[in-house]
């Protein structure tokens, strides 16, 4: 089955949200609405810079298929931008179909094309099935780097309220 990724546009709204809709549930979160998570996608995209996309959705058989949510960041270490991948998320429907390597690789063909010299991402340690799927794309794993988030209180505690 044929595969097409593209950039996130506002019109692709309703499809976002249902991927957004179906990670929720596979992630053990709490539901998310749909209506709701469209109109938080319709604002998102809507706001984005054409320049720093941050949605890749992938399309097969004309259905939502899978997403990678991702930033573009300047390291200033080697002078070259980075591509930091938030999420990789393919539907169960769309499992064992190709989907993640196209998305991955409309990701790193992406990169190249606009100078980006690495993808960075982060997985779960118990998540064996994605740090397989990395492995066999030949993905390094670097250092023993520590996860850390700052959300709820601790970001309410170290606000600037000044702003």
């Amino acid at each position: 089955m044929a595969v097409d990724v593209r950039w996130a546009t506002t019109k692709d709204a309703e499809a976002l949200a249902t991927v957004l809709c179906e990670m929720a549930a596979h992630y053990r979160q709490a539901p998310l609405d749909h209506n709701r998570a469209a109109a938080t996608t319709r604002q998102w995209l809507g706001d984005e810079s054409p320049a720093y996309p941050h949605f890749a959705l992938a399309f097969a058989g004309g259905q939502v298929a899978g997403l990678a949510s991702v930033a573009i960041a300047h390291p200033g270490i080697d002078l070259q931008r980075l591509m930091f991948l938030k999420d990789l998320f393919v539907r169960d429907s769309a499992r064992n179909q190709g989907i993640g390597r196209a998305l991955i690789g409309f990701l790193a063909g992406h990169c190249l094309s606009k100078g980006i010299g690495r993808i960075d991402l982060t997985t779960e340690d118990w998540n064996e099935g994605a740090l397989r799927f990395y492995d066999r794309l030949g993905a390094e794993r670097h250092g023993q780097k520590v996860f850390l988030r700052l959300s709820g209180k601790a970001l309410e505690n170290v606000a600037d309220t000044r702003l």
